[in-house]
């Protein structure tokens, strides 16, 4: 054995051994903290290095919205990174006056615009020119990206958020002894956020969504296949939101939606690293405990009906030919979604899952092939196998081949050995995904929040060790048949024409 393939081991047993360390003593390491506004506070103490990671989840994401707040998360995402009454402004006193104006403005340009036809195109003109006008003279008290400013100088990393289904997450990881500047600016950023050049940051995500979806066939295609397979739930709208969706968001309706669910009570903090718990506890009590709750955020009461028989949709574009199948299957804490996580992996998950072994190896059909859950983990979802084809070979080509797996899971039953890896690969992963407390602060945030325990990060293994042979036959009979099933595909235009 060579000296890097010896180092290559040792690293990979090192990880190991860490990780048994840290999932056997998880469950012991957890400190949990509730405050009485109902904020959640999640710690985990490690000393390896002089730092911290700190994530806050808002229970609160796109499939909580109304149909006419569509968008709404995903722009607020962007919007509270534009500062509070103390950050991100040179003088709030005479900004404020001037933010009024603006939506005065924007308001009556948008009730405008929805008479469509009917618009008085000159009084058009007169608003936009106004409004054009009035938040160039807002911009002048505007400073720019001063949270990213104050963290990178004082060593933060990794300063983000994403939206999804489910939820909003705001991240940050700096040094321990900066723990208490996070807490000034994230309680000041949930006590007072100002959402200054609103109109402008709505027309940047507008911009991102002509990229992403309008002008990219693979975004299309994604949208496109969910909206189809959803007819009822929210998990069929996008999380960007539709065009239409973005241009009639308002500011006054942002603010509603923000502070009646971007509160304690729909809160989560997880802080990972170089603390002292008890320290880490009276810090928080003393920054967050003043701010008083929100709304519950209301469980999704729509259920999406059955699926009468498959579904296929086709969208054109200049782009490689790609392939989705979806079909609906049930979320946690039903035991059948833990089985979907066997048929996941022994599907197509890494070069030795059957579909890459079969596809992309033997028969050479797909450049690439993967399967996931989609598109949130809440409510009810979908599996779903995506691939690519080889030139020459054809979506529909591909399409087969998937099929004659699916059967495969349907008739022979898995062995105990594919089982026995299966648990091995989720082991190492989990506690590859722990290894950071970047990625411990994840986790615990997120099943926290969609499981209802962090718990599950301990649990999900035991779970999946009690899925048998048979239940893997069972759940694919019962749930990967046509009727189940949403077919998408991009065809590009050339062979249309053809």
């Amino acid at each position: 054995m060579t000296r890097f393939m010896q180092n290559i081991l040792a690293v990979t047993i090192s990880l190991l051994l860490c990780g048994t360390a840290l999932g056997a003593g998880l469950a012991e390491r957890v400190q949990e903290h509730r405050l009485a506004n109902g904020m959640k506070l999640l710690m985990v103490e490690r000393h390896t290095s002089p730092t911290v990671s700190a994530w806050i989840r808002f229970k609160v994401g796109s499939v909580d919205e109304r149909s006419d707040e569509r968008g709404i998360a995903h722009l607020l995402e962007h919007m509270l990174f534009k500062g509070t009454k103390t950050l991100g402004t040179k003088d709030y006193a005479a900004e404020k006056p001037l933010l009024d104006r603006i939506e005065t403005v924007a308001q009556a340009l948008m009730a405008e615009k929805l008479l469509r036809e009917k618009a008085d195109q000159q009084k058009l003109t007169v608003l936009k020119k106004q409004l054009a006008d009035l938040e160039a003279e807002a911009g002048k008290y505007v400073i720019k990206e001063e949270f990213a400013e104050i963290y990178a100088k004082n060593g933060g990393v990794s300063y983000n958020a994403f939206t999804s289904k489910d939820g909003t997450t705001y991240l940050i990881s700096l040094p321990s002894n900066k723990l208490e500047l996070w807490a000034a600016i994230e309680s000041d950023r949930m006590k007072n956020a100002v959402l200054r050049e609103f109109y402008t940051e709505r027309d940047v995500v507008m911009e991102e969504r002509r990229r992403s979806y309008d002008a990219e066939p693979s975004g299309r295609l994604w949208e496109t296949f969910l909206a189809t397979a959803f007819v009822a739930h929210p998990n069929g709208q996008p999380t960007i939101g539709w065009m239409s969706d973005i241009e009639n968001l308002s500011r006054t309706k942002a603010e509603k939606f923000l502070h009646a669910y971007y509160a304690p009570n729909n809160a989560i903090i997880a802080i990972v690293g170089d603390i002292d718990p008890v320290k880490t506890i009276a810090l928080v009590e003393r920054y967050f405990a003043d701010i008083p709750p929100g709304k519950t955020v209301p469980p999704v009461a729509v259920d999406e009906p059955k699926q009468p028989g498959e579904k296929r949709i086709e969208v054109e574009g200049d782009a490689e030919p790609q392939v989705l199948i979806g079909f609906h299957k049930p979320t946690l804490p039903s035991p059948d979604d833990y089985v979907f996580d066997v048929i996941d992996m022994l599907m197509a998950d890494g070069r030795t899952s059957r579909l890459y072994q079969k596809l992309v190896v033997e028969k050479q059909l797909a450049t690439d092939v993967g399967s996931f859950s989609a598109p949130g983990s809440r409510y009810p979802n979908l599996y779903v196998i995506a691939a690519t084809p080889r030139a020459p070979h054809t979506v529909q080509e591909v399409e087969a081949a998937i099929y004659e797996e699916i059967e495969r899971f349907k008739t022979e039953q898995v062995s105990e050995n594919d089982l026995q890896k299966i648990l091995n690969r989720l082991e190492f992963e989990e506690f590859r995904q722990m290894g950071s407390n970047g990625g411990l602060a994840r986790n615990l945030t997120e099943y926290e929040a969609i499981a209802g325990t962090w718990r599950y990060l301990i649990e999900h293994r035991q779970k999946v060790a009690s899925v048998t042979p048979m239940d893997v036959v069972r759940v694919a009979r019962t749930y990967l048949v046509r009727e189940n099933r949403t077919v998408g595909f991009i065809t590009t235009k050339k062979e249309v024409s053809q």
